[in-house]
């Protein structure tokens, strides 16, 4: 099984704490801009993703010395986070991690939505944050389980279209073979359960269910 992949895309800067859960083995790609502030985090991508109408002058400049570069047109029927999750996954990564951010909740919908992507779906484990915030997505048929912080909030979304069958197990209100409509409330703000040290397994038939996790009350972050 080959490197985990993480990409970061978005116009916001990394928090401290999400750059340190990179892996050390991690092959680091950049869309556009995203370069930028992978650079302002200390991280040094090997790729450059994009049509390249946001990264700065100096951050081009030390693409053009230190990574390959794949520029795409401006005028595309994809997003540059969509074409690098699609090269990324024919890297056959061990995983793929998307970090980003940005005020434009259009844009952070797409890029979120993206890890939705069919191709995609063979990818042993899919997750990213946004904002700092963490979300594993999971492609149905299929199962995982998390290991979270007991008292933490869970929500499930299925962005992508309905998700069938979905059971959810480890907290405070659990699901059996539920069905979740595309942006329901039914899924939204559930508890994670301490009786079982926190470990929450999620399961679908069908569709791209996407896992949020937040950090309980008064946690440190």
């Amino acid at each position: 099984m080959n490197e985990p992949i993480v990409i970061i895309t978005g116009a916001s800067p990394i928090p401290p704490d999400v750059v340190a859960t990179v892996d050390e083995a991690a092959i680091v790609l950049a869309v556009d801009g995203g370069l930028d502030h992978a650079r302002a985090a200390g991280l040094s991508p090997s790729g450059l993703i994009g049509d390249l109408d946001s990264i700065s002058e100096a951050g081009l400049a030390w693409a053009e010395e230190h990574a390959t570069i794949a520029r795409h047109p401006t005028d595309k029927d994809r997003t540059d986070t969509e074409i690098a999750l699609s090269f990324a996954a024919a890297m056959m990564p061990s995983a793929i991690t998307l970090i980003g951010g940005g005020s434009r909740i259009d844009h952070t919908i797409a890029a979120l939505g993206a890890l939705g992507a069919g191709d995609l779906t063979d990818v042993p484990r899919l997750h990213g944050w946004w904002d700092g915030q963490h979300v594993d997505v999971l492609h149905g048929p299929g199962n995982t389980t998390l290991h979270l912080e007991p008292g933490s909030t869970l929500s499930l979304l299925a962005l992508g279209g309905p998700c069938e069958k979905v059971t959810v197990t480890g907290v405070r209100w659990e699901l059996d073979t539920a069905e979740l409509e595309p942006v329901s409330g039914l899924g939204v703000s559930n508890e994670v359960a301490a009786d079982r040290d926190g470990v929450v397994d999620v399961r679908l038939s069908a569709g791209v269910l996407f896992v949020f996790d937040h950090p309980a009350r008064g946690a440190a972050s």
